[in-house]
């Protein structure tokens, strides 16, 4: 079922350029608004002026964990010059909590929210976003530039961008030349894709009954691009204009399979690989004209030199044994989460020591060799009685 949205090619790739935003706002153009993805695979900065255009963008593997991947997208920020201009910022992504945490969010909205902010801001004529990222896969429906419902992948990942990978990496070939290969096959493999290790399994049959490189990748894709219209799009009505984002939209190959399933043409934005991003600048820039909330921002240098760093504990205060988070900034507690009843979300109540805990172990430790000493002790008695008998 798709849930609503809440209010608030032959070696060829579409690309047509956004439109620009206009606004009467004088001196606009020299505001900075900034925004973080922090997703399951890659970190993306994104700059934009007070008009809405990217000024900086910036795309990172999450190599070492998203807090360094903040850390290196932000020295970069500051070796671009932007330090004093920035009016507010805005997170996205499934870790967005966190970045928000990390770098003062004034904004953090849900990714398909950002998607669909930046898609309508860029095309208002949009009708579908399709949009493929690391690890997971999501479909906007538009209806006269508004959005009005997704539906996004549930368990299965095949043809999310680590999917792709993997496989690109499995067969000996780097991701950027796998699009390529997959538009030079002359009759594409038969490969099952309803399940990401139901078409590996398929994949390496055909590949061990000899068929060609090129067809196999191609036959990938026209699986993928099977298992995304039925698992994630669902029967529901593509209306034109389409838009593919997202990291995969980068692989041709794919391209290709989607249009060649759903029989029409598909529109790779100039900026595939940070609209969520944008769409995340676009709303603290929204945020900013629209109040006169100061900014929570704790500015590029502090953010790139920062010392984060990251404890848990389980509460034993009940049977739901909750697993909580919190976030040290210069040795600071700045944020908890995980608590089901709210309890931790007061910052100024103090972790609970875990003497308890450690006593526990001592105790059961303790009987555990009290036993074996025991044990040992009356083997031993047993060994000397029976000998004077």
């Amino acid at each position: 079922m798709t849930q609503p949205v809440e209010n608030s090619r032959r070696k060829r790739v579409r690309n047509r350029k956004p439109l620009d935003l206009t606004s009467n706002m004088v001196g606009a153009e020299r505001d900075r608004f900034l925004g973080v993805d922090v997703g399951s695979v890659t970190t993306k900065i994104v700059i934009i002026d007070g008009l809405g255009n990217i000024v900086f963008e910036d795309y990172l593997r999450n190599e070492g964990g998203p807090i360094p991947a903040i850390q290196r997208g932000f020295n970069n920020v500051l070796d671009a010059g932007f330090v004093d201009s920035i009016k507010m910022v805005g997170t996205t992504g499934s870790g967005r909590e966190l970045a928000g945490v990390i770098i003062g969010a004034d904004t953090i909205k849900n990714e398909i929210s950002c998607h669909a902010r930046a898609a309508s801001t860029a095309y208002p004529d949009v009708g579908t976003v399709i949009d493929i990222g690391g690890q997971d896969s999501k479909i906007i429906f538009f209806k006269d530039g508004y959005p009005i419902g997704f539906n996004m992948n549930t368990v299965c990942a095949a043809g999310t961008g680590s999917f792709l990978d993997h496989q690109a990496t499995r067969l000996g070939i780097s991701i950027e030349d796998f699009g390529d290969l997959a538009l030079k096959a002359e009759a594409p493999a038969r490969i099952a894709g309803r399940c990401g290790v139901f078409a590996e399994s398929d994949l390496i049959h055909k590949q061990q009954l000899g068929f060609g490189i090129e067809n196999l990748i191609a036959g990938l894709c026209l699986a993928l691009a099977t298992n995304y219209m039925t698992n994630v799009a669902r029967g529901q009505p593509i209306r034109p204009r389409v838009l593919f984002q997202g990291g995969v939209a980068a692989n041709a190959g794919m391209l290709w399979a989607l249009e060649q399933k759903i029989g029409l043409e598909i529109t790779v934005p100039p900026h595939f690989k940070v609209m969520g991003v944008w769409g995340a600048a676009l709303f603290a820039r929204e945020k900013y004209y629209e109040s006169e909330e100061a900014t929570k921002f704790r500015n590029v240098e502090h953010i790139a030199s920062l010392t984060a760093q990251s404890k848990g504990f389980i509460c034993n205060d009940c049977a739901n044994s909750c697993e909580i988070q919190e976030i040290f900034i210069d040795g600071i507690l700045c944020a908890r989460w995980g608590s089901r009843c709210g309890k931790w979300d007061d910052l100024t109540v103090p972790r609970k020591p875990r003497r308890h805990k450690q006593k526990l172990e001592l105790t059961v430790e303790d009987h555990i060799v009290e036993s074996i000493g025991d044990r040992k002790l009356k083997s031993r008695t047993g060994s000397s009685e029976s000998g004077t008998q």
